[in-house]
C-alpha cells in the first residue's frame, strides 16, 4: 500500500504519521528529543507537527532527555568503557543539552572509570603476549586515547596492568 505524500496529507493524517515515526523509534530503544526531531524532519514532517508530538510525548513522560542520558551513560561506559570525556561528546552528538549533560556526567564515579581503563588493558593484554613493552605500551594508550581517556591516566594504568603482567614472571 502506497503512502500518501506528506505534502498531500491534512493536518490529522500528518499528526498521526509523526505520532507513529515517534512510537516507532521509541519501540526500538530511547531517544533524546533531538534525535526524534532529525527523524522527523529526515521525514519531511513539517516543524510545527513535529513539535507538537514531541511536546505531547515529552508531557506524558515518554521523552526525557535526562533520563535518555544516564542510561545512554551507564551502558556506554559499562559495554563500551568508554570515559567521561567521550561520553560527553556522544551525549552532544544525541542533541543532549549541555547541562543535563554535564550533571549526569557529574554522578559517574571516577574510580570506576579507572577501573573500567585497567578492565579494557587487562583484557586486550590476553591477546598481546607475542608483542614487546613498548608495542604493547604504544597499542594500549592508543586504544584508551581512542575511547577518550586523558594520556596521564591511560599511561598510568598500561604501565600498572604491565607491571602487574610481569609480577609472577618475576617471582619464578
Amino acid at each position: 500500500m502506497a503512502r500518501t505524500p506528506v505534502e498531500e496529507m491534512t493536518p490529522e493524517e500528518l499528526a498521526g504519521f509523526a505520532k507513529e515515526i515517534v512510537i516507532r523509534k521509541l519501540s526500538e530503544r530511547a531517544h533524546s528529543r533531538s534525535d526524534l526531531a532529525q527523524a522527523l524532519a529526515k521525514k519531511q514532517v513539517p516543524e510545527g507537527v513535529a513539535e507538537a508530538t514531541l511536546a505531547k510525548f515529552e508531557a506524558a513522560g515518554l521523552i526525557d532527555d535526562e533520563d535518555f542520558a544516564r542510561s545512554w551513560v551507564q551502558a556506554r561506559q559499562r559495554g563500551k568503557g568508554l570515559s567521561s570525556r567521550a561520553l560527553a561528546n556522544e551525549l552532544r552528538t544525541k542533541g543532549v543539552d549541555d547541562e543535563i549533560s554535564k550533571e549526569v556526567i557529574g554522578e559517574l564515579d571516577p574510580v570506576a572509570e579507572v577501573e573500567a581503563a585497567h578492565r579494557l588493558v587487562r583484557t586486550k593484554l590476553r591477546s598481546m603476549s607475542r608483542f614487546d613493552d613498548t608495542t604493547k605500551t604504544r597499542r594500549l594508550v592508543g586504544m584508551l586515547a581512542r575511547k577518550g581517556y586523558p594520556s596521564q591516566m591511560a599511561f598510568q594504568v598500561v604501565r600498572d596492568e604491565l607491571g602487574a603482567e610481569a609480577e609472577p614472571l618475576d617471582s619464578m
